[in-house]
């Protein structure tokens, strides 16, 4: 018996976020475009309300993912961009304010 995880089952990264909310589709974008596979749980509007992303990662912010494969907990959309790029692409992608060619 493996304890290694089924790939096929439930996808394992979970993305907090809002109805509408720009800096939630610039990491749904990523998701797709990098072919992530990814539950996503929408939150309570009210900032206040946000109990369950307070919960999981401290903060009432979105958007916040978890990742089950890595263990990484996380929040700020530039910083989601960034680890989904690393993690799961191909790595190629200029650091910030750096100019490729």
């Amino acid at each position: 018996m493996s304890d290694a995880p089924d790939q096929d089952s439930a996808p394992a990264l979970t993305l907090y976020r809002l109805q509408a909310c720009p800096y939630c589709e610039r990491v749904v974008r990523v998701l797709d475009d990098l072919e992530v596979p990814y539950h996503s749980r929408f939150v309570e509007p009210m900032h206040s309300d946000r109990d369950v992303v307070k919960r999981v990662a401290g903060v009432r912010t979105v958007p916040v993912i978890v990742d089950e494969r890595t263990g990484v907990t996380m929040a700020e959309s530039a910083n989601i961009v960034d680890y989904l790029e690393r993690t799961y692409g191909d790595g190629e992608r200029p650091a910030s304010g750096e100019v490729s060619s």
